[in-house]
């Protein structure tokens, strides 16, 4: 049986969804899974990477992204060396920064992990030494704040946090890879809906940005992001409406409307299978009122 790594077994006793681990060197662990992602850096020493069905060879600079779910290990470790950034997205404000906006950070946090059995790891991050001494530092600033926790250490430490994670998209966005770039290539669409919700998109249009045939388009997406292009885009569109819902006293057509739907009834509907309440329901509910916390 696969040991899970529980988050309160690792994250602090209050509980902040942010930990770096400095791996120096990296020691037998045995194959695992956790409750939460990880940033992995390798800074040093080479060694293999496996996840149960596969295995990589692992040098300076690879960067990469293991979702909680997804079973990993070391084996063959000469010297290795790295960073382990462990966050639970869930409870950052990942959605409140522009992050989905950039193609890297989808490259890299969803679609390298999904496709990287494909790939077979090619598709990984490779830092060069002036990225990895950029990144060391925005890790060591992290670390700092997490250490010392002093008042508003949170907010330094979940802003460090998308410093480095816009850091690490815009170096992947970068890459001269070939199988990085084809990953690029549905992030590009994928960054698209994120940046242009409010406006008319069309699968022709999402085809034309990823330079892929319709069906392997379609197919790819799908596969990657657990929904086809059309249902992704509503799905964001109805996930800015539940935030101007928390954070406006916009009335529900104006939401409607300014999330880029053109009926509100149809908006409606949407909103009921997507939230299993109607957006005035949502509204009210004492929960649904935005924190800042």
């Amino acid at each position: 049986m696969i040991r899970k790594l529980r988050k309160q077994d690792w994250f602090h006793e209050d509980g902040f969804p942010i930990v770096v681990e400095r791996r120096d060197p990296q020691k037998p662990f045995g194959l695992h899974s956790h409750e939460f992602s990880e940033i992995v850096i390798i800074t040093g020493g080479k060694g293999v990477h496996i996840t149960g069905e596969d295995s990589y060879e692992l040098t300076t600079g690879d960067t990469f992204v293991i979702g909680g779910d997804r079973p990993h290990d070391y084996l063959n470790m000469n010297r290795l060396r790295l960073i382990n950034v462990l966050f639970d997205s869930n409870e950052l404000p990942m959605a409140f920064s522009d992050l989905h906006s950039l193609p890297g950070y989808h490259a890299l946090f969803t679609l390298e992990p999904a496709w990287r059995k494909r790939h077979m790891f090619s598709s990984r991050l490779q830092l060069s030494p002036v990225e990895l001494v950029e990144t060391i530092r925005l890790v060591d600033q992290l670390d700092q704040e997490l250490t010392h926790r002093r008042p508003g250490f949170g907010a330094m430490a979940t802003t460090t946090l998308l410093q480095l994670a816009t850091f690490l998209s815009r170096c992947y966005s970068q890459s001269r890879n070939p199988q990085s770039k084809s990953l690029l290539r549905i992030a590009d669409a994928i960054s698209h809906i994120e940046r242009h919700y409010a406006n008319p998109i069309t699968l022709n249009e999402l085809v034309k940005i990823s330079g892929m045939s319709r069906r392997n388009f379609i197919r790819t997406f799908e596969t990657t992001m657990g929904a086809p292009p059309i249902k992704y885009l509503i799905g964001v569109r109805l996930q800015r409406a539940c935030q101007l819902l928390q954070q406006t006293d916009q009335s529900i057509t104006e939401i409607a409307m300014s999330v880029g739907f053109n009926d509100s009834n149809y908006f409606s509907r949407q909103f009921k299978l997507f939230n299993g309440s109607s957006p005035r329901e949502f509204r009210n509910r004492p929960s649904s009122k935005f924190s800042s916390r």
